[in-house]
């Protein structure tokens, strides 16, 4: 009775266009790219393409009154189940707030709606000098709201930040239905707290993001990309730190083993040694006169440190073909077995050998497949493990394998998510990497900004 009234109001509310109450239209959002492995989830009430920020103020108003969860959803490819609906609720889907609203090359900012996908307003803004690092392998259909949402990051990290780097100012709706500014038009602001430090990577629980504000830089005059091949994955791991001792910073430092690199290369060929145990692909930028200068450094720091076969792009299209190998691991996973899982781990860098030898070492144990890939420049892991979830075997085993990789990461330094997010699936692990009394905290902000617990409820905690 209560769903049925629910439905009743949004459809009295909403052009019947942009409401979904059908079940098969609704199973369709039931899932993200976690592939919901999760024990308890159901299909959503309804899914609501929004249009205005009046209207998420209005759906906000409607889902109080029925105590009715507020699911936020991007592009859905979110890996750790942080849009799926655990006991129902109202998806709001953002696909047609994506407008990019002003693009100010004076103040170099861009004011976007939350649909806006990241590699749209990249191209956007280089059409003008101007520039957009954070860049998520799935740049192409991620959007702005998801990442602000899990502070997403990217292989430009290690010398460009995450998202909350660029977030300057955002419009969010309050779960009371009110409309809050959080920061300014302005690159520095130190005016009371920084809210918007909170709602940046609090993946939707405690308010929603309806309108971003974001900081541009300058336009690199140019870049290049260097692919270097190691007959062992320690060597192509020292390598990283040997070439920031030369006081170098590239853009990128990515990393992909012997296993990714043959399964992209069995079913998207794109022309890597497949005879090689791991790759670093670092790319350059700047002015043109100093990549010269960067490629020889790192060239011979390469070759110091065992590198045996270095390539080099000469142009943008041989560029795009080796980082189009590096985004498509995970895609290749997928020919593997019916299903695959990515995570992603994090170490300080000194212990980052560790971290790769040690996955690998809990995967041969579970006799378990894994591509590894990672931004390994700031430490950052994303073990790709295809399994089959219906083989109740190997399941059991991916599951234990899982909490090793954790409790590993730990031991080294580090911690479980460093740009996924926590989600359904890594919340069981939180209390292992957060004191307890920061996670009291944290639960007591989610009480203030969210007292009926109807903003993505269930996450994270």
């Amino acid at each position: 009775m209560l769903t049925s009234n629910l439905i009743k109001e949004l459809n009295k509310t909403f052009p019947k266009e942009n409401i979904l109450t059908e079940t098969e239209e609704r199973y369709v959002y039931s899932v993200d790219a976690s592939n919901n492995i999760f024990a308890k989830t159901e299909l959503p009430d309804a899914v609501i393409f929004v249009e205005t920020i009046e209207q998420v103020q209005q759906i906000v108003k409607i889902a109080n009154k029925y105590m009715t969860p507020i699911i936020c959803r991007g592009a859905g490819t979110n890996t750790v189940g942080a849009c799926v609906p655990v006991h129902g609720g109202i998806i709001l889907n953002f696909s047609k707030m994506n407008k990019i609203l002003e693009i100010n090359p004076e103040n170099m900012t861009a004011r976007v709606q939350p649909g806006v996908i990241v590699g749209d307003l990249q191209q956007k803004v280089e059409k003008i000098g101007l520039f957009y690092p954070p860049d998520p392998s799935n740049l192409k259909v991620s959007t702005i709201g998801g990442s602000i949402a899990q502070n997403s990051a990217g292989a430009r990290c290690f010398k460009y930040g995450a998202t909350k780097d660029y977030v300057i100012d955002m419009l969010v709706v309050t779960a009371d239905g009110k409309l809050i500014r959080t920061g300014s038009n302005t690159i520095k602001n130190a005016a009371g707290y920084n809210l918007g430090s909170l709602f940046i990577g609090s993946e939707g629980t405690l308010g929603i993001v309806v309108e971003a504000t974001l900081k541009l830089i300058t336009k690199p005059q140019a870049s290049q990309v260097i692919m270097a091949y190691f007959d062992s994955v320690e060597d192509s791991v020292v390598a990283v730190n040997k070439i920031i001792e030369k006081q170098v910073c590239p853009t990128t430092i990515d990393f992909m083993d012997k296993n990714a690199i043959q399964t992209v290369e069995k079913y998207y060929p794109t022309g890597l040694l497949t005879d090689k145990e791991s790759a670093l692909i670092i790319e350059i930028d700047g002015y043109k006169q100093a990549l010269e200068i960067q490629r020889s450094t790192i060239c011979e720091t390469l070759k110091e440190n065992n590198a045996s076969k270095i390539q080099f792009s000469s142009n943008t299209k041989e560029a795009d073909k080796i980082w189009s190998a590096r985004r498509l691991s995970m895609a290749a996973c997928t020919k593997l077995r019916p299903n695959v899982t990515t995570d992603d781990v994090i170490v300080p860098r000194e212990n980052l050998a560790k971290l790769v030898k040690g996955i690998q070492e809990i995967c041969t144990r579970h006799k378990l497949n894994i591509c590894m890939v990672g931004h390994v420049g700031d430490g950052s892991i994303h073990p790709q493990i295809p399994i089959d979830y219906n083989d109740k075997d190997e399941y059991k085993h991916y599951k234990i394998a899982k909490s090793e990789i954790y409790h590993l990461t730990v031991t080294l330094g580090g911690t479980i998510s460093g740009e996924h997010g926590i989600g359904l699936e890594k919340k069981a692990y939180l209390p292992h990497v957060v004191e307890g009394g920061a996670l009291d905290y944290m639960r007591q902000i989610k009480k203030i900004f969210d007292p009926n617990n109807i903003l993505n409820p269930y996450k994270i905690f």
